[in-house]
């Protein structure tokens, strides 16, 4: 299983008004990552940029009115402190730009965390407008808008490890096994998946940390022309961003970073805290259901309700339509997945009612679209690369033993989601790749930096937020006092307070809480 569980940007929700409530970054069943074709750029050239309409056709079927993309690729050392090595990694971006664009700034790049979540799809998604949850037309006249895939991630020499079976093996095991012999058959697959990535890809694996990647991001910014970076980072590209600031804080213009990662906290710190957030979560979606039972058909007692689920579902598992069984696994992720946003409150009550009618369409189409797995039973690499740079990064995952005795512990104290969280770290345990950990420091001579936090945010609790920018030491909190992860551009109250930030690097007044609605 990943560390902590996946955290990221929800953009094709709004944008497409799906009813899909993944945590990450493309429509379930969405294309085979495509390549515009060409030779890529050396770090420190400019890029190669070449017309790449097809990207946007095959992800949502249409280009965005008024915008062009065009795409180009790095080559970055994989290796940056021995960057003459001659091996690279081929880093893959999109540029779109507005037709109506005018006074232009810079670029405006971007990074929907993960890790493991493509910026190429979501600057895509994004460039669809306001209308339709997009960035503002402020912005977009201002900025070219660039996506990338980071090092190991969707087109950039992706990191592929764990096959579909295990895949399915994993998503559906006991999140809480208590029995011993149930405790080490999840063990031991978590143990298999990390010995095959192990043995695929051996000295390459401390490659795909994140400081490597935020090397790579200052190479990029070089490749696009930009003299200082403007950057957008949701969840996990909070810290892929924090960690450019440390490590070029001489080349940063404006950060926006959505939806915290608190680099200070140990391995077990970050997972207990999701734990926390999404057990706060379950909480508020409870209460919700019963203020407004004509919208959840599992009201009043809703935790009632996915409790008794999960117990019928390990005792005699609906089966679903393709042969899966409905697993407590896939139950435990398909309620993950309709968490990270408010609007997939409904979604889940609605997939829980259905279960008890022994239709388990509704939880297999959250957990899919939370595990970016295919109608045809094949996955992405966002797992993948998910283990792959979380594993880099931590040199203090607990043992299994420790992991054991957490398991207990948080049980206690998240009744849902603490066991899970503490089985998750299993994976990284079981790690035997180098570590390369991130740097946990200020941010000294960079700019003021924004960090927006949002107080019912499940996968980076609010509290990081403040964390986040008493590190970096020129942090300035701005709060949504709403649900679900990440706030930017959710109202207009968030959108103007981020817009001036990146235009006019005016920052919002300081303590500014911007309401739900």
């Amino acid at each position: 299983m990943q560390r902590r569980l996946a955290a990221a940007l929800v953009t094709a929700l709004t944008l497409f008004a799906s009813g899909c409530t993944l945590p990450a970054f493309a429509p379930n069943g969405a294309a085979e990552p495509a390549k515009p074709g060409g030779a890529a750029s050396t770090a420190g050239a400019p890029a190669q940029w070449q017309p790449c309409p097809a990207v946007p056709e095959k992800l949502v079927g249409r280009a965005a009115g008024g915008m062009t993309y065009e795409c180009a690729s790095v080559a970055v050392p994989r290796d940056w402190a021995a960057p003459s090595s001659g091996e690279t990694y081929e880093i893959e971006m999109i540029r779109i730009r507005s037709k109506a664009q005018q006074n232009r700034i810079g670029s405006l790049l971007l990074n929907p965390g993960g890790p493991g979540g493509s910026g190429i799809d979501t600057a895509v998604y994004l460039s669809f407008g306001q209308a339709l949850g997009g960035l503002p037309t402020a912005v977009t006249d201002r900025f070219d808008i660039v996506g990338f895939d980071p090092r190991g991630v969707g087109r950039s020499s992706p990191v592929k490890c764990i096959d579909n079976d295990d895949q399915d093996a994993n998503f559906g095991s006991d999140p809480d096994p208590v029995d011993q012999a149930d405790f080490d058959q999840v063990a031991a697959l978590n143990k298999k998946i990390a010995d095959g990535c192990a043995e695929k890809y051996g000295p390459q694996l401390p490659f795909f940390s994140t400081e490597q990647a935020a090397r790579d991001l200052d190479a990029l910014r070089a490749a696009v022309g930009d003299p200082k970076l403007t950057y957008l980072g949701y969840s996990y590209g909070t810290l892929l961003g924090a960690t450019y600031a440390q490590l070029f804080p001489q080349n940063v213009r404006a950060l926006v970073l959505d939806g915290a990662v608190d680099p200070t906290e140990n391995y077990v710190q970050g997972s207990e805290a999701q734990a926390k957030g999404f057990e706060r979560a379950f909480t508020n979606f409870t209460k919700w259901c019963e203020q407004t039972p004509g919208k959840c058909p599992i009201a009043p007692d809703a935790r009632g309700a996915v409790t008794d689920a999960l117990a019928k579902a390990e005792a005699s598992p609906v089966k679903g339509a393709d042969g899966r069984d409905a697993t407590p696994g896939w139950i435990f992720y398909g309620l993950i997945s309709s968490l990270y946003t408010e609007s997939g409150w409904a979604s889940v009550a609605a997939a829980i009612d259905d279960l008890q009618r022994s239709d388990a369409s509704g939880i297999f189409a959250l957990a899919d679209q939370y595990a970016e797995r295919k109608p045809d039973g094949s996955y992405s690499n966002l797992f993948d690369a998910n283990m792959a740079v979380n594993c880099a990064d931590t040199d203090d995952a607990p043992t299994v033993e420790e992991i054991r005795r957490l398991q207990s512990e948080w049980r206690a104290k998240y009744p849902l989601f603490g066991a899970p969280l503490a089985m998750g770290m299993l994976g990284c345990s079981y790690w035997t790749g180098k570590r390369d950990p991130y740097p946990t420091g200020p941010a000294t001579g960079a700019p003021p930096i924004l960090v927006v936090g949002t107080t019912g945010d499940p996968a980076t609790p609010y509290e990081n937020t403040a964390d986040l920018a008493k590190m970096l030491g020129g942090g300035r909190v701005l709060t949504w006092e709403g649900e679900g992860h990440t706030a930017y551009p959710s109202t207009a109250c968030i959108r103007d307070a981020v817009d001036g930030y990146l235009i006019d690097l005016t920052l919002p007044q300081e303590g500014l809480r911007c309401p739900a609605r």
